[in-house]
């Protein structure tokens, strides 16, 4: 199942400076697994040493964000959109 991944400008650099690129999963977990086998250098940005989302990522399936979804279990349908979106702080 073919699915856009946004890429966010801080790790375009990873993708070729790419700002969507094209990969296959029919979850978030397989869409993931699948933008680190294209471009490695993702899985350690955007997981934590459990395999989860690090606190700071946020992973949007089409306008939900996963994480009050099913995390990397949600399903991501054919041709749908995964937005990577890093979180913002600051003071």
């Amino acid at each position: 199942m073919a699915v856009t991944v946004r890429i966010p400008t801080t790790l375009r650099s990873i993708a070729g400076g790419s700002s969507e690129v094209q990969v296959e999963g029919s979850t978030v977990g397989e869409v993931l697994g699948s933008l680190e086998s294209a471009h490695p250098g993702f899985a350690e940005r955007l997981l934590d040493d459990q395999g989860g989302l690090r606190r700071f990522v946020n992973v949007f399936v089409a306008d939900d964000d996963v994480r009050y979804l099913q995390g990397m279990d949600t399903p991501v349908p054919d041709g749908e959109t995964v937005a990577i979106i890093p979180a913002v702080a600051g003071g």
